[in-house]
């Protein structure tokens, strides 16, 4: 399914495939800033790149929170990026009516892990024909992935993927379940890896989610070593910067050490 994303290179590679960028479209400049940087150390270890910005952030602790610059600019922004830089390009939909507005620019459309079970959502974005990304509720298991990967393919499209990000631990902490990783990929589909909002704290008395980044690479090495096709990764030249989810974001400059790791340890796990 990989080989039919457009724009996607290294596919004839036994690499994992990379999803990252930003969490939400800042500005043209920031996008351009992460999109070339990345790419730039993908292309240097050919994995497999897909550029991902929120054009909107819906689901927000606060009223006050930042939830974007605008979705017609932000879009146009997804574009340019995918074009300028000749990569895919992934955004979030939140309502039916956004998924054919988000398919005339993006090629993956990612549902958001709190809307999984949107019958209505899932269906819009699967007629668009574009891949399907569905991120699993925190309060699902990897059995119940089944049922939504299966509203895709009852749509009419079998480009799916699904993405783990942790499950609910109490009121405020998230863990992974690695072995959910093997039993979505059971259903025949991709499974990625959300290495980054696997490690939110959410609901902190502040109003503003929590995390924990210096656990990021943990998570990633565990998630190579289980086998899963992708990784999810946020990132930012300066996190602490970021209008939204600067406590989960790995730090740009860190990625490329980090990948490396990954490479050797998919390399020996075969």
């Amino acid at each position: 399914m990989l080989k039919e994303i457009p724009r996607l290179k290294y596919t004839d590679t036994d690499h994992f495939f990379l999803i990252a960028g930003p969490c939400a479209i800042e500005g043209r400049d920031m996008a351009f800033e992460i999109a070339e940087q990345v790419s730039e150390i993908c292309d240097r270890l050919k994995i497999p790149y897909v550029f991902k910005g929120s054009y909107r952030k819906a689901n927000r602790s606060r009223v006050d929170s930042f939830t974007g610059i605008g979705d017609e600019k932000a879009l146009r922004i997804l574009e340019e990026v995918g074009r300028h830089f000749d990569l895919p390009t992934t955004t979030d939909i939140h309502a039916d009516e956004e998924a054919a507005m988000a398919a005339e620019v993006v090629d993956i459309l990612q549902i958001p892990a709190f809307l999984c079970r949107q019958t209505s959502l899932i269906s819009a974005a699967a007629k668009t024909g574009k891949v399907v990304n569905i991120k699993k509720g925190q309060f699902l298991s990897a059995e119940a992935m089944k049922f939504a990967r299966n509203k895709v393919i009852d749509s009419g499209n079998d480009k799916v993927m699904l993405t783990e990000r942790g499950v609910t631990f109490g009121y405020q902490d998230l863990i992974v379940d690695f072995r959910g990783i093997p039993v979505m990929q059971s259903f025949g589909q991709p499974v990625v890896l959300d290495c980054t909002h696997s490690l939110q704290q959410p609901n902190q008395t502040s109003g503003v989610t929590g995390g924990r980044p210096a656990l990021i690479e943990t998570i990633a090495k565990a998630g190579i070593a289980v086998g899963v096709d992708g990784l999810f990764i946020e990132t930012h030249p300066r996190p602490s910067e970021a209008k939204s989810d600067a406590a989960n974001m790995l730090p740009l400059d860190r990625l490329e050490p980090m990948l490396k790791k990954l490479l050797k340890i998919r390399e020996a796990v075969g």
